[in-house]
């Protein structure tokens, strides 16, 4: 065996592995689209990859019987939407801070935050609730977004991502052009650290949109339901057996996330090569 043909025995391995894991990847999703189109019957009979005809029927599900999605889905927007933005802006602006300035508690403060991480965040939920409740924001969607702003993990990650990307050079520079520390922070640091800022806003968007735990303790007005709430209340006695609407709600709630990641990973790769300082 030549040495050529070995690289092509291992390059035909490394394809047919990829397929099995993008098949492992796309099939569900497929199968949950097609499911999307069928009825409860069709569903109960068994497995099919082959569209149906029955997506209006289960629209029609959706949309009737005081089933408000599209207030679910604004709802939803508007929580995601607030909690991406402050969670990756103030966890890039913490994460700054620790690997710029030297001041004292640094090295107590960075270990409180790796503490904090490896904590789950079932073990905290119970008093969060309870702290919420005393300050009698329940059913507010305050509770949901305000506390994105203390991300541990996004902390994390931005940090690492500073330590091997920005200069110090590129900080002293910048104040000596007479620049204050926040606009250098807003108008240097962030457009060089845009692809951690676009892979952290998917991670907090996704999660923000597909949390159902938090806001079904928090929330008790239908009017202020997030979309994974409205479909879980089609498991209720009226639609319990309308599984077509409930595939339908699912897939009309990734939506949002797909548009997200498509625009938000152009910025992923076209800012790799940004930033850094010239010798």
């Amino acid at each position: 065996m030549t040495y050529s043909t070995e690289i092509k025995i291992k390059e035909t391995l490394v394809h047919i592995v990829m397929i099995i894991f993008g098949l492992i990847a796309v099939v569900p999703v497929w199968v949950m689209l097609i499911n999307a189109t069928r009825n409860t019957a069709e569903i109960n009979a068994g497995l099919s990859l082959i569209p149906s005809s029955h997506m209006l029927d289960n629209w029609k599900v959706l949309t009737g019987r005081g089933f408000q999605i599209w207030r679910g889905f604004g709802n939803s927007l508007i929580i995601s939407s607030c909690v991406t933005a402050l969670c990756v802006y103030f966890s890039s602006l913490v994460a700054y801070a620790i690997h710029i300035y030297n001041f004292r508690g640094k090295k107590v403060l960075w270990n409180l935050i790796m503490m904090l991480i490896m904590l789950p965040a079932s073990l905290s939920f119970i008093g969060f609730v309870q702290f919420m409740s005393r300050m009698h924001l329940l059913n507010s969607f305050i509770p949901l977004i305000i506390p994105s702003i203390a991300s541990a993990g996004t902390v994390l990650f931005m940090k690492q991502y500073l330590e091997s990307i920005l200069s110090y050079e590129l900080i002293e520079a910048s104040r000596i052009d007479g620049a204050g520390e926040f606009m250098i922070f807003n108008q240097v640091v962030l457009p060089v650290i845009k692809p951690a800022i676009a892979t952290q806003a998917i991670f907090c968007f996704v999660g923000s949109w597909n949390n159902f735990m938090t806001p079904f303790v928090l929330l008790s007005s239908t009017e202020k339901y997030t979309l994974p709430m409205l479909v879980q209340m089609l498991r209720g006695d009226i639609y319990r057996t309308e599984y077509g609407g409930i595939y339908l709600g699912i897939a009309v709630s990734l939506v949002p996330i797909i548009i997200f990641y498509a625009f938000m990973s152009r910025n992923i790769i076209g800012g790799l090569t940004m930033g850094g300082v010239k010798e």
